[in-house]
């Protein structure tokens, strides 16, 4: 249930954000607006204000703003005035028959080519004004956690995945300086890079130790392991920061806060070491001695069994449902701002590195994820709390508007390319030439989705 509830948070506020931003800018801008809906097909709810009815309907996987004139395509997110359908995703595209009608002074065509062309934007801006505006809060309300340096305490040589064996040699304390000759500052820097990393040898050069090649794989779960295996050279408390509600660890009676001395009858001086505990044993009940308001305390705690892939095989790890206590700093008003801007725009840049390289075929399209892979994270970061939900959905926000800027006709990318060509030429493209190239992208857009689907159900299967 919680995994349902919050796939249909993240979908229907992103949609709405987006649509909004279509919403808001066509009204400034004086263009007739018949309808804004959340979701297609049949009405389940609607309200008229004005000219303009407000719609929820049956199936809110997408969404629309609807305006007057545009004979191609009833709604900003584009279609083939055929008939009424949706995308999920937020990709609108969708087409919906009407009667022929008489040009207006507030139709979508007879405003001018900047209006138009931010009409159209609006709503990735938006999407990444969103994001921007999530980040900068979540720094003020939760503090920013406080990044160590590119040092590598600790290689978790079983958790390597096949060809990058040779990290299982970096000395301890070794500070990395470049992957594939780019400037590395902090670990926020490697784990972002090493992420975006397009698949094959990568050079990982170090300040203080001889540089090692190690083969980047493909595959994203074998990336995120690679990256796992890396620990940072800092000393963090056996504290808990957060306790996921329903976890082991909560019916324990655990509680953040708490400092863990001691598991399974072995002392615990850093939370590597209680990981380590807790991993080597799934299903085992054991005790835990922990200190709280200055007093020790013993419980008993069994983890949950949980299969994880390494090195291309599966194996079940023992998981209490706690995360540490990070360090952070609390930045001023000017601090969150200033961090808002460095996260989003780091987003930004990191996927759109990643769709590059989906293009050139440096990262294989088995790593595209559909709605099944959206729903799964959803209901994760769900249960880690407030804060990580609404990083996710910041991230997810940004992924939305850059996907949506691909020039895929029916996609607000595709409609820009319209409005470019028309700024080139001098006049718009024929109605028969948007509504071809509508169809083709319509078709497009739809294989995408349904080869992510795809990818979503062969995941589902381990395959």
């Amino acid at each position: 249930m919680i995994t349902l509830l919050a796939t249909i948070v993240v979908l229907g506020v992103l949609i709405f954000v987006h649509e909004l931003g279509h919403l808001i800018t066509a009204k400034l801008v004086h263009i007739e607006v018949p309808r804004f809906s959340i979701g297609f097909g049949p009405k389940l709810w609607g309200i008229r204000r004005g000219e303009t009815e407000y719609v929820v309907a049956w199936f809110p996987l997408g969404g629309y703003v609807k305006m007057a004139g545009m004979e191609e395509m009833e709604r900003v997110e584009g279609g083939t005035a055929q008939k009424t359908t949706g995308l999920a995703l937020g990709s609108d595209a969708g087409l919906v028959t009407e009667a022929p009608r008489r040009p207006g002074p507030r139709d979508f065509e007879a405003k001018s080519l900047p209006a138009r062309s931010l009409v159209i934007s609006s709503g990735v801006l938006m999407n990444i004004a969103f994001a921007f505006v999530v980040f900068a809060a979540s720094a003020l309300v939760w503090g920013v956690r406080i990044v160590p340096e590119a040092r590598i305490a600790a290689v978790l040589e079983d958790r390597l995945p096949a060809g990058a064996e040779p990290l299982a040699t970096v000395p301890t304390g070794a500070q990395v300086s470049t992957i594939d000759g780019k400037r590395i500052d902090d670990w926020a820097d490697l784990e972002r890079t090493l992420a975006g990393t397009p698949p094959g040898p990568v050079v990982i050069a170090f300040r203080d130790a001889p540089a090692v090649t190690v083969r980047m794989p493909a595959d994203d779960s074998l990336r995120a392991e690679l990256i796992a295996a890396l620990r940072p050279q800092w000393a963090l408390e056996p504290v808990l920061g957060t306790v996921a509600p329903g976890s082991p660890a909560d019916r324990a009676g655990l509680r953040p806060g708490d400092r863990i001395v001691e598991a399974a009858g072995t002392p615990v001086r850093r939370w590597e070491d209680l990981v380590r505990l807790v991993e080597s044993r799934p299903g085992q009940t054991f005790g835990l001695v922990l200190e709280r308001a200055g007093r020790r305390l013993s419980v008993q705690v069994t983890p949950e069994e949980q299969k994880v892939r390494e090195g291309g095989r599966t194996r079940v790890v023992g998981r209490l449902g706690v995360a540490s206590a990070v360090p952070r700093e609390r930045p001023g008003p000017i601090g969150a701002l200033a961090y808002g801007f460095d996260t989003t725009w780091g987003w930004i840049t990191t996927t759109i590195g990643f769709v590059a390289d989906l293009v050139t075929g440096d990262v294989s399209p088995r790593n595209l994820g559909g709605p099944i892979l959206i729903g799964q994270v959803s209901g994760r970061v769900a249960r880690a709390g407030l804060e990580a939900f609404l990083g996710f959905m910041a991230i997810f926000s940004i992924n939305l508007a850059i996907l949506n800027l691909l020039p895929i006709p029916v996609l607000d990318g595709g409609h820009l390319l319209f409005l470019a060509i028309e700024g080139v030429r001098g006049r718009a493209l024929s109605l028969e030439q948007r509504v071809r190239l509508s169809q083709v992208g319509f078709v497009i857009v739809i294989a995408i989705m349904v080869w992510a689907l795809a990818n979503d159900v062969l995941r589902l299967f381990g395959l």
